[in-house]
């Protein structure tokens, strides 16, 4: 069994910062890709930003130049730091990572965790 658990979200002041972390656990042959989307009331998830095992990184253009994506290889855990967060970024967060377990790779999911940017 193959748990992501994100940390890190709650309400900031436009301007303000956030640090998400997802960390994930289980039965984890090899960890893939890692990445966070996003999905605000009433439109789809999106990619926010993506890391490879070799870290090379994608990021949404709304993302470029305000979060960075990172990833420990030794601790099963990506972070996305936010910078100059704005109301746009009201979302719910959510980790995904492509996962070997032994059989087959396959992608996994986060509960997801509420970022909300207000005055």
């Amino acid at each position: 069994q193959v748990q992501l658990v994100e940390s890190g979200g709650g309400w900031v002041q436009p301007g303000g910062s956030l640090r998400l972390s997802c960390r994930v656990s289980g039965r984890i042959v090899s960890l893939g890709t890692m990445a966070w989307y996003r999905q605000a009331p009433g439109t789809q998830r999106e990619l926010v930003a993506r890391i490879s095992t070799d870290g090379t990184t994608n990021y949404a253009d709304s993302a470029k130049g305000r979060f960075t994506i990172s990833r420990d290889n030794a601790k099963n855990t990506v972070q996305l730091q936010m910078n100059t967060l704005t109301p746009e970024d009201t979302a719910v967060y959510y980790c995904n990572a492509r996962i070997f377990s032994g059989s087959t790779w396959d992608n996994y999911w986060g509960q997801g965790t509420q970022v909300t940017v207000s005055s």
